[in-house]
């Protein structure tokens, strides 16, 4: 039974890190975070992995880490109130120097657009956003997910792309007048 368990982790772990670990990385605006918070989803995972039937563990894997994620969250927020915290915990002194090949900066300049914009939005509009639009999830996953009723996924997700979709417009005006 110890060895079926192991293998049934290795198995979630293969098929939803990565895409936990791009939700994450969304979210937080970190690699580093993100790849913290991954694990973390994981470690949470292993302990309470018997709880959870195969088609639910998608859905509650997103939620665990939304939830690791609201928590870091919060100790930023604690942690900017902090005096000297800006210095203390800067990551400017650990960015590289160099630039990426030109059509990969073009690229990247582009998805940063987006995740700028995405940015802007309150924290629930993100994490709905992602999960339906970069995830694939349906209705009912979003609700699990974010402890919403049917109604509220899709009056939320509406809302969300209304907001999205004024911000870039707000960007596109300002870069055009």
């Amino acid at each position: 039974m110890k060895e079926n368990r192991r293998d049934r982790l290795d198995d979630l772990y293969r098929h939803y890190a990565r895409p936990l670990y791009y939700y994450l990385y969304k979210m937080s605006g970190s690699k580093e975070t993100a790849e913290d918070l991954t694990q973390e989803t994981f470690i949470k995972a292993t302990v309470s992995l018997s709880f959870y039937k195969q088609e639910d563990v998608r859905a509650w894997l997103f939620k665990v880490a939304r939830n690791a994620y609201l928590d870091e969250w919060r100790k930023r927020q604690r942690r900017s109130k902090i005096p000297f915290a800006g210095y203390l915990f800067s990551r400017d002194e650990m960015t590289s120097p160099y630039g990426l090949p030109e059509d990969e900066a073009l690229n990247k300049e582009s998805k940063k657009k987006v995740a700028d914009l995405m940015s802007c939005l309150p924290e629930q509009y993100r994490s709905i956003l992602y999960l339906r639009e970069f995830e694939s999830f349906s209705y009912s996953e979003i609700q699990e997910a974010l402890d919403l009723s049917e109604n509220q996924v899709k009056v939320t997700l509406h809302r969300a792309r209304k907001k999205l979709t004024q911000l870039a417009d707000e960007h596109w005006r300002e870069k055009h007048d």
